[in-house]
């Protein structure tokens, strides 16, 4: 038997039934790392406070994790591999999947929904990186190949459509003060794309808090998706592993609605005020 939503009533289910979620998160770079963070601390959020919280995770190019996770309805396992023994929960916060290069208008569309609240980075350092020869492709126009492009996009299309409500834009990379290097990479991007008007409407409506994530998250194994599945009573190949430590913590900049995370044992710290020297 495969994991999936068929699958439910003889497995471990997820902590919040799947099937009530409606996608109110974007996160961009679906990889193990926000499997096994991000969209864990959501689940539990949503366990302690239900909300429209549901994830649309994007890839950037690769269908792997797309395909995998549309095979089991989104489900899949986190094996938590701890000193002693093993164990593993199955995750159903991930609601829809899709791959940026290759769906950039549905990308932007989400981005651009009044049912979007939050948006999630996950894209390593290259994404910050406003020389790569992709940034200068994204200013001259065409489908988005960088986040930064993907996102002023994004924003552009809410703009556009009239959508007012507040947008947090959370990076979740370790970055220092990776929140503010993202809202002036944004604004760099406008700036150079003659995108005056936008900036000005991305400064009243979209909060950029910066965080500190952790959490080992490594590659998972053949051996680790047959010792999830076994453990899950179901066939997963979506497996993903961490050790038992996580910690998430967030500035708390958010003017909009957001998960309730701290429920879920996520650390949310004023913003810091000025260094006096």
């Amino acid at each position: 038997m495969r994991l999936g939503l068929q699958a439910l009533g003889e497995v471990a289910a997820p902590r919040v039934d799947p099937r009530d979620l409606e996608v109110g998160i974007v996160h961009l770079g679906l990889g193990a790392f926000h499997r096994a963070h991000q969209a864990v601390y959501t689940e539990d959020a949503m366990a302690a406070e239900p909300g429209p919280w549901g994830i649309c995770g994007a890839s950037r190019r690769s269908r792997a994790v797309v395909d995998a996770l549309a095979e089991q309805d989104g489900l899949y396992g986190v094996l938590e591999r701890g000193p002693e023994e093993d164990s593993v929960r199955v995750v159903g916060a991930v609601r829809a999947a899709l791959v940026a290069a290759e769906q950039p208008d549905a990308l932007r569309d989400r981005l651009a929904a009044e049912g979007t609240h939050v948006v999630t980075l996950t894209v390593t350092e290259a994404g910050y990186q406003a020389d790569h020869p992709d940034f200068e492709r994204d200013l001259a126009g065409g489908a988005p190949r960088t986040p930064v492009g993907m996102l002023v996009r994004g924003l552009e299309a809410r703009r556009a459509a009239g959508v007012d409500t507040p947008l947090a834009i959370v990076s979740c990379d370790n970055l220092p003060r990776n929140g503010a290097v993202l809202r002036d990479l944004v604004g760099d991007f406008c700036a150079r794309a003659e995108l005056a008007g936008l900036a000005d409407w991305i400064a009243d409506h979209a909060d950029f808090p910066s965080t500190m994530v952790d959490r080992i998250v490594p590659a998972a194994t053949a051996a680790d998706r047959d010792t999830a599945s076994r453990l899950i009573g179901a066939r997963d190949e979506a497996t993903v592993v961490g050790e038992p430590f996580s910690q998430w913590v967030l500035e708390d900049a958010f003017r909009g609605r957001r998960p309730a995370w701290e429920a879920a044992g996520a650390l949310l710290v004023p913003t810091p005020g000025p260094t006096r020297r």
